[in-house]
């Protein structure tokens, strides 16, 4: 054993937020006193994507995946009672970044707090909104120059602050390779890094390159994983020292953050996420050389639905476990000179560094959007098929499907559920608070803001007046979307044929035949009906039913009810097919099924997919959708089956 002082351990996080901040608060407060080290917030989907709770996209998606933060009053009440001056919190924001950390700001000031003493990060990468995660609001050039515009706040008044966490967290969930994860997040930090540069004298660069953080994801190839990181410390070391010229190390340390892996979490077999979950950590923590500064893991139940308090309290003490009862952090890096790990990490640097220089060939990150989606939708595809082919591995799912049921399965379901009048009473918060503070005060405060956003100007001060004016979040979003405009990313998804048929011939055949007794093609309309964003099971099952013959429609994420069903009457689908993953599927649904009626499209079959317990299923099936499917459903192809069954009239007439 070494004689040298243990190393201090990362900070110990849960990624948390439900319902209402008054709830939120209660949940971060326990697990600050059961050990917890740092706050990690999630927000829900209207506060990410610029609503307040009573928009119309909101509807069924308040609180559900996260806390809903429509004002100062809301801010306050989520860190009420602890002190900020002594916190370290993470934020996962992107598009809102600049107007959340505004709040956070204002609710610093009301706790009087020296705001330049403030720690924590946002997350603020736009970019991999438009590749994986579709939280999104304006386009890429104005949501560059808002993640500018925090950076250079922060670097003036907020020095410990990291204004920018490149996210290559949810693009390993959109499919991504390690080379593609390595190269796509370096891609998107030398273009912040760009739009910085110019901001700041030539000598104050170093300070603010030193401020990028990471956050990264870490899946089950756990020996792969760990030289990952370690590839992304030396790449990163590269590429400040040689193409930005930082000369002192101390700026050019990856500094990073980490979930690991939730899209390998399984809904049959459950508890064995428990094994999945410490594996990956291992990945992040083993190498010191290249370990995460902070790590927050998901709960065993996440691929059934929202984790309990108990849950999380169990992964934090998988972390506690590790960290203070193990000799881990006793030793200098465990892997330097070992010869496979050297050969791997150069392997992985040289595919990242292929990538980065074809990305560069087309003018950086922003231009590249579109390639770096398609491959990633590409590289999923490959993902999903060696597992329905068997060739990967999945226990419990693919291979020894047979086990006992989960006693940790209990008479709650196994998960939390957010009760529905939730949003009712948030709403009526929301309309309380409209109601009690100065009009004109607001609009003067919104007026100053869209001159500075129209004129270019940092949007950061006229922000934080905003939010002490008592401006909601959906009416600061209201600036940025008048602006600059909003903006459909690329959905990865070409309606062209394609080639990927291997296995598919009886498939191609049923289509043909069903088509030929429709009297014309097949024609599958796929949609993403709420805020959810997660695109990965609607881009693959759109690009399977393409591979098989059909005739498909995808227009991407957010859109409402009212344009699915429009859709479906302007295109004659057949078949209507939809995906929720947020938990909000019986309130869209009942009103997407109602709208279908009423437009007289009550015979065509609806078909949906997400994370959606068995007694809605059933609720689900009762209100006349023809299939439910959850990620255990994940054979695409017995899926496609369904589908042309669905749509055939000789299986109608029959019926």
């Amino acid at each position: 054993m070494s004689d040298r002082q243990a190393d201090r351990p990362w900070l110990i996080r849960t990624y948390a937020g439900h319902s209402t901040a008054q709830a939120s608060n209660a949940l971060y407060r326990s697990n600050l006193a059961r050990g917890q080290t740092g706050l990690s917030v999630a927000f829900d989907l209207p506060t990410q994507t610029g609503y307040d709770s009573d928009h119309v996209l909101a509807r069924g998606e308040v609180g559900k995946v996260g806390v809903p933060v429509c004002h100062l009053g809301d801010m306050e009440t989520l860190f009420d009672q602890i002190p900020l001056d002594q916190m370290n919190t993470s934020m996962t924001i992107n598009a809102t970044a600049p107007w959340l950390l505004s709040l956070y700001i204002a609710v610093a000031e009301r706790q009087g707090v020296d705001t330049t003493k403030l720690q924590g990060t946002v997350q603020n990468d736009l970019i991999k909104e438009y590749l994986s995660r579709g939280t999104y609001i304006c386009p890429p050039a104005p949501s560059l120059r808002m993640i500018g515009d925090v950076a250079e706040y922060c670097y003036k008044h907020i020095p410990k602050w990291n204004p920018m966490n490149v996210c290559s967290y949810h693009l390993q969930e959109a499919g991504a390779t390690p080379e593609q994860e390595l190269a796509f997040a370096l891609a998107t930090a030398t273009a912040v890094l760009d739009e910085l540069k110019p901001r700041v004298p030539a000598e104050d660069f170093p300070v603010l390159a030193g401020r990028i953080s990471f956050f990264v994801n870490a899946g089950i190839r756990f020996v792969t994983e760990m030289c990952k990181m370690r590839a992304f410390v030396d790449l990163w070391d590269e590429i400040l020292q040689e193409r930005y010229g930082v000369e002192d190390p101390k700026f050019r340390r990856f500094r990073y953050g980490v979930q690991v892996n939730s899209l390998g979490l399984t809904e049959q077999q459950p508890e064995n996420n428990v094994y999945r979950i410490l594996i990956e950590m291992l990945a992040v923590t083993l190498s010191k050389k290249a370990r995460a500064r902070a790590v927050q893991l998901p709960a065993w139940n996440e691929a059934l639905g929202l984790p309990r308090p108990w849950d999380q309290q169990w992964s934090m003490r998988m972390q506690q476990i590790l960290a203070y009862e193990t000799d881990l952090l006793e030793f200098d890096d465990l892997f330097d000179g070992n010869p496979a790990v050297d050969a791997k990490v150069e392997a992985l640097k040289n595919g990242a560094r292929h990538e980065l220089a074809n990305i560069d060939g087309m003018g950086g990150a922003v231009s590249a959007i579109e390639y770096m989606k398609s491959r990633l939708v590409e590289s999923n595809a490959d993902r999903l098929g060696r597992i329905e082919a068997g060739e990967t591995v999945v226990v419990g799912v693919n291979k020894w499907q047979e086990g006992e049921p989960s006693p940790l399965q209990s008479e709650d379901g196994g998960i939390m559920v957010v009760d529905p009048g939730v949003e009712a009473d948030q709403i009526a918060g929301l309309e309380a608070w409209r109601a009690a503070r100065d009009a004109d005060a607001v609009q003067q405060a919104l007026g100053t803001l869209r001159a500075a956003a129209r004129e270019g100007r940092n949007i950061m001060p006229a922000s934080i007046a905003c939010a002490r004016a008592g401006v909601t979040t959906g009416e600061w979003a209201a600036e940025m979307r008048a602006v600059h405009g909003e903006y459909r990313g690329p959905t990865g998804v070409s309606a062209s044929p394609s080639n990927r048929t291997e296995g598919l011939d009886d498939l191609r055949e049923a289509v043909d035949a069903v088509s030929g007794r429709l009297g014309r093609r097949l024609r599958f309309l796929m949609g993403k009906p709420g805020l959810d964003g997660h695109s990965n099971g609607a881009e693959q099952i759109a690009c399977r039913a393409r591979d098989c013959g059909m005739d498909i429609r995808y227009e991407g994420i957010r859109l409402t009810p009212e344009q699915i069903v429009a859709a479906a009457i302007e295109d004659e689908a057949h078949v209507v097919g939809l995906s929720i993953l947020s938990g909000s599927h019986m309130p869209l649904m009942e009103e997407l099924m109602e709208r279908m009626r009423a437009a007289g499209q009550g015979h065509v079959p609806v078909i949906v997919g997400g994370i959606i317990p068995e007694e809605d299923a059933a609720r689900l099936r009762e209100m006349g959708v023809a299939r439910v499917y959850t990620p255990k459903d994940f054979e695409l192809n017995t899926i496609m089956m369904d589908i042309v069954t669905l749509a055939d009239p000789k299986a109608v007439a029959a019926e």
